[in-house]
């Protein structure tokens, strides 16, 4: 992503959104060797850094959620903490986006207070939508953080 897209990473970085490891490569990390999965992660921090010149924020969520116990625990021992999504839906193919309608529905009538929403920043469809989402959860009373704000109030 970061090659692909150095535009969209800055501004996210420039906007103060949390740029988290989500890995080089997007690959599976449970069949990969402890220094397979080092590696996936520090070659994710350098080309960040590269581009940014500031740390990637030490929080990672496996490709597709898929993990094990020793993944974990490798990624544990680089110092992230790893994070779940509690909400998805299939926005990552760009050439199969939903409806917008649609999408946003979908979003509306599953979110629920804690929520951790998966959303692709690359889809069409989201950058459409999100504004409104956020203004109608926002009028709902809902609030957004970023998860070391939500760190800061869970300790």
């Amino acid at each position: 992503l970061i090659e692909r897209n150095p535009d969209l990473v800055r501004r996210m970085t420039d906007d103060g959104h949390l740029v988290c490891n989500h890995t080089y490569t997007h690959k599976n990390i449970t069949v990969m060797s402890a220094e397979d999965i080092k590696n996936e992660l520090s070659r994710l921090e350098h080309a960040y850094t590269d581009l940014t010149g500031k740390p990637l924020s030490k929080y990672f969520r496996p490709p597709e959620g898929t993990f094990d116990l020793n993944s974990l625990k490798v990624v544990c021992e680089q110092g992230y903490k790893t994070v779940f999504w509690s909400f998805a839906y299939a926005d990552w193919d760009n050439n199969k986006q939903m409806n917008p309608q649609e999408a946003k529905k979908k979003i509306m009538d599953n979110f629920h207070n804690g929520e951790i929403m998966l959303l692709h920043p690359t889809s069409a469809t989201n950058a459409m939508i999100l504004s409104d989402v956020i203004s109608e959860l926002k009028q709902m009373g809902y609030r957004f953080s970023t998860l070391d704000e939500l760190e800061v109030t869970a300790s």
